[in-house]
């Protein structure tokens, strides 16, 4: 059976519903790992497609035997692949040593013994030969948990209905990345960041895109010291930022590889910041940085590195800031 190519739908950042609203909304933790859309074609195979659209099935051998979770069923299922640590909590850093393994299949099976994944599904597009993106997500989840599709490497957990302050809480006490909340009328949009969700993550971070570098000294003579990070506005990269904390040392290795690589003459931000000894790059690479807060001029305050993003492209990366928050 052909399944229609359906790209996941996303959240915009936020804060809870009001308070009289809470119980038309259905809250989900938020998980820190990949998104993924799973295509069960009803013959025992599986593809799995990361949100930019590519097949990253070779990547993940042990989620093969989701193939066969419904028999000769076919559906198109929304989840997010994650690396456990030994709390059996999500760690970004565990996953990326799986990432990008697509075109390395003996590779991805070492890994996958070392480090196996698991996948939380949380929606369903299509079951069987009907599609369901225009129901309501009450009934979608409701037809997703009836499916029982509960396995070694995925489950299906459980989703609350109202009591958003209460769950948010729970998220923050238990040390998760945020919460997810969704309206339980909201239809599936595919492809939109939509309101209808909203994430709320518990740090203060936000995605941001590498256009440059500044050389370490002392013990980091030969590796970046900081980077030099922007994000888009009215249509150009604008500097928010040098980061220069976060990393270990096999982490700074390995950036000083990928920064090599993207090494150009030209700076990418505009207006050119005043920074003396920058070494510019193709702003392709993206991360994720916590801070404190936004100097007036927009400049992120404390700003520390999260992790690589490669799971996100520049155009992905983070919706435009206000054209005077810079």
């Amino acid at each position: 059976m052909s399944l229609p190519l359906i790209p996941p739908m996303l959240a915009t950042p936020g804060t809870l519903p009001p308070a009289a609203q809470d119980a038309r909304w259905a809250y989900e933790t938020k998980q820190d790992g990949q998104r993924v859309v799973a295509y069960l074609a009803g013959d025992g195979s599986v593809t799995l497609r990361a949100r930019s659209g590519e097949d990253i099935t070779a990547a993940y051998p042990e989620l093969r035997s989701l193939g066969d979770a419904l028999g000769r069923r076919s559906a198109v299922l929304d989840g997010e692949i994650l690396a456990l640590d030994a709390r059996g909590r999500a760690d970004f850093q565990l996953l990326q040593s799986r990432m990008g393994l697509a075109h390395a299949p003996a590779r991805a099976a070492r890994k996958a013994a070392e480090t196996p994944v698991h996948l939380v599904l949380f929606d369903v597009m299509h079951l069987a030969d009907r599609p369901l993106i225009a129901l309501p997500y009450l009934r979608r989840r409701a037809q997703l948990q009836e499916l029982g599709l509960d396995g070694p490497f995925w489950s299906t957990p459980g989703a609350l209905v109202g009591h958003g302050a209460q769950a948010l809480e729970a998220t923050r006490v238990h040390g998760l990345e945020g919460l997810v909340c969704k309206r339980l009328d909201s239809v599936y949009e595919p492809g939109v960041r939509s309101r209808a969700w909203v994430k709320i993550r518990n740090m203060h971070s936000e995605d941001v895109i590498v256009g440059g570098w500044l050389p370490g000294k002392g013990r980091l003579t030969g590796l970046p010291g900081a980077v030099l990070v922007g994000q888009r506005a009215a249509g150009r990269l604008r500097y928010v930022g040098s980061v220069g904390t976060g990393w270990s040392e096999a982490e700074r290795t390995h950036l000083a590889g990928l920064l090599g690589a993207a090494a150009t003459d030209a700076c990418p931000f505009s207006p050119a910041p005043r920074v003396t000894g920058a070494h510019w790059v193709l702003p392709r690479l993206v991360g994720e940085v916590r801070y404190s807060t936004r100097t007036r001029a927009g400049l992120l305050r404390q700003p520390s590195w999260l992790r690589l993003r490669p799971d996100l492209t520049p155009e992905e990366s983070a919706a435009d800031l206000p054209d005077d928050s810079v």
